[in-house]
């Protein structure tokens, strides 16, 4: 598998996964907690994919880097919102929910690696 495939992959799995999450909050309660819950969770979850888009198109591998930083902190909130929803009873397809939050988990692992993998080559390329 090619450089430019493994990119693809974990782009279609962002969108993915941003698609799963816009199903979540089909789901979710209507209540105040649960109508702004889901607009941020939207938010949220669908920017690590246009993130990681940008991040193809980085000028410098320190570019690169902080643009995978913006979709780990977008990666992170979301999973911190579906965890509250969980939480606080606020979906009524809980499995769903819950496939979502690890499939979060796993691409937050993925995309701090990236991030290491990348610092590391950086560090040797400036010596």
């Amino acid at each position: 598998m090619n450089m430019m495939t493994r990119q693809y992959d974990l782009e279609e799995r962002l969108i993915s996964f941003s698609l799963d999450v816009i199903e979540v909050s089909k789901t979710i309660i209507t209540t105040n907690a649960g109508y702004n819950l889901s607009n941020q969770l939207v938010r949220s979850s669908s920017s690590p994919a246009l993130n990681y888009g940008e991040a193809q198109a980085a000028e410098s591998r320190k570019d690169f880097i902080h643009k995978l930083r913006i979709v780990l902190k977008e990666l992170r909130e979301t999973k911190v919102n579906l965890t509250l929803l969980l939480r606080a009873e606020l979906v009524n397809n809980e499995l769903l929910c819950q496939k979502a939050k690890k499939e979060c988990i796993q691409l937050i692992a993925i995309i701090t690696t990236s991030i290491s993998t990348t610092q590391k080559g950086l560090q040797t390329f400036d010596i």
